[in-house]
């Protein structure tokens, strides 16, 4: 990654991944800055569940707020928000956060390219994007409409992945600004925020 190209302010960053992204976000929380300039909303495939362990579980990580998405929640800078199990996350107009209990899209509730292609349309070219490890091609899509709007988009490495195929299948499908090593994806989004005003 270019140390100093990082020179657009944004508004909103979403961390997406299927299987084998949880240990990235893991590795990564840690190393962010107490003070993120944006929301950050995490989309992770995982199976329907009621309990808000994972939240808790990513809270343990970092001195940032980390919360499990709930319907109406006004974004604040600063908090990261887990998509809920089993529902696709939207973000409205207002920067509200809504729940779609809509037919599984990819096979997955919530669907990253539902989240991405939403995020674009709401904070255009203030949006940034990272797609993580992950067994089947969702993000390919919603990641090419974030860089159509002029946002920033970026995978991690498919060499260094625990499952390639979809950061494979978003650098096949779109013009991917940044393609990151594990240790430099909280690099990255620090410097994202320190860019923001």
């Amino acid at each position: 990654m270019e140390k100093d190209s990082l020179n657009r302010s944004v508004e909103i960053l979403v961390i997406a991944g299927s299987a084998g992204s949880l240990d990235v976000i893991l590795k990564m929380l840690p190393r962010l800055d107490v003070e993120v300039n944006f929301p950050i909303i995490v989309v992770l495939h995982r199976k329907a569940s009621y309990d808000s362990s994972l939240a808790d579980l990513l809270a343990t990580r970092t001195t940032i707020p980390v919360v499990e998405a709930e319907e109406k929640d006004q974004l604040r800078k600063g908090v990261v928000y887990l998509a809920p199990a089993d529902y696709h996350l939207l973000i409205e107009s207002d920067r509200s956060l809504s729940l779609d209990y809509s037919e599984k899209i990819q096979y997955s509730r919530p669907c990253i390219d539902v989240t991405l292609e939403n995020v674009a349309e709401v904070y255009k070219d203030r949006a940034a994007a990272i797609l993580l490890s992950g067994a089947n091609s969702d993000g390919a899509k919603g990641l090419k409409r974030i860089k159509q709007a002029g946002g920033i988009t970026a995978v991690q490495n498919p060499a260094t992945a625990e499952v390639s195929f979809m950061p494979n299948q978003a650098l096949q499908t779109a013009k991917i600004d940044y393609v990151l090593e594990v240790d430099e994806i909280a690099y990255f989004i620090n410097k994202l925020s320190a860019m923001t005003f």
